[in-house]
């Protein structure tokens, strides 16, 4: 990749947050907490999931692949940032850029994925009750798992190759915390037309595909749990699903936001704000979510607090 002047590019420098040097301690210590949090509640979920027998079913096996791969997509961009709060040093070099965006697109794309995924195998399960143990098998369970991270890549490999084949000349500051595509691509000298036009059908596809399975899954439960005639089977049946709905609200909700916005004066920093939330702050309040409102995932901790602390 080289610039105007046929220098080649090297290395990126990332402006993240434009705020006072005081307060950007201040933003240190948050996201530190936040990150911190992020990794204990998720290591913690993937753990209990692993060690408690009443876990072992095809939900929390999708959940703890949802909580690995918070961990991962989260960690490709919440270190470097808080590093630019505490050092004068922004840049981040040409091959850890495209790293960055590969990892942090995988990952993001196949939690996408894994929240449709759940989403079906909760309409087997209120659904199809009977042949849940045969529909969501062990070997379904895995094909699903695998699939999202395949697509994952796909859409990351297909937006990080084209990104960087771009030529560069500019500048090489990104206006944002994080190697992402569209700060990246509005540095470029040469046509972004193909760029954007994957990014919208790409994040398009995505989304309303997505999207699609889990409204239309939620669509046959609503229906299922409206025909049940005791009221008090009707809550605990919706109260399975509860932790899952919260999840996508936030996840999709953030996600639309971030990239289907319409272009605006303050759309960069939106989405630096909307990025921050998708990336970091999301990945904490999964764990959080799935502990506080799922009965199952608490009476696994209470078990797990007892034995140690009796």
């Amino acid at each position: 990749m080289t610039r105007g002047n046929g220098t080649e590019i090297t290395e990126f420098y990332l402006l993240g947050f434009s705020v006072r040097q005081d307060f950007q301690y201040v933003l240190f210590m948050l996201f530190l907490v936040i990150y911190l949090t992020s990794m204990v509640g998720n290591a913690g979920m993937i753990l209990l999931i692993n060690i408690d027998a009443r876990l072992q079913t095809p939900m929390y096996f999708f959940l703890q692949h949802l909580a690995f791969v918070d961990i991962c997509y989260t960690s490709a961009i919440t270190p470097k940032m808080l590093k630019s709060f505490i050092t004068e040093n922004k840049s981040i070099s040409f091959g850890g850029c495209v790293m960055q965006l590969l990892v942090y697109a995988a990952f993001a794309t196949s939690d996408c994925y894994l929240l449709a995924v759940m989403a079906v195998d909760r309409y087997v399960a209120i659904c199809e009750p009977l042949r849940y143990p045969i529909i969501m098998s062990r070997k379904v369970c895995i094909q699903l798992v695998t699939g999202s991270y395949i697509l994952g890549s796909i859409n990351s490999s297909v937006h990080t190759g084209f990104t960087f084949s771009r030529s560069y000349c500019k500048s090489n500051h990104i206006d944002h915390f994080f190697c992402d595509v569209p700060p990246i691509i509005s540095l470029s000298c040469s046509s972004i037309h193909i760029n954007v036009m994957l990014l919208l059908i790409f994040v398009g596809f995505n989304l309303m595909f997505t999207v699609s399975v889990v409204i239309v899954s939620y669509m046959y439960i609503m229906a299922t749990i409206l025909k049940m005639a005791s009221t008090a089977g009707r809550k605990k049946t919706f109260s399975t699903c509860a932790s899952h709905l919260t999840a996508v609200t936030i996840f999709y909700g953030t996600l639309s936001y971030m990239y289907l916005q319409p272009h605006s004066d303050n759309s960069q920093e939106n989405m630096k704000v909307a990025s921050t939330f998708y990336g970091i702050v999301i990945p904490m309040l999964n764990p959080l979510i799935y502990s506080l409102r799922n009965q199952e995932v608490k009476e696994a901790i209470r078990a797990i607090g007892n034995k140690f602390f009796r």
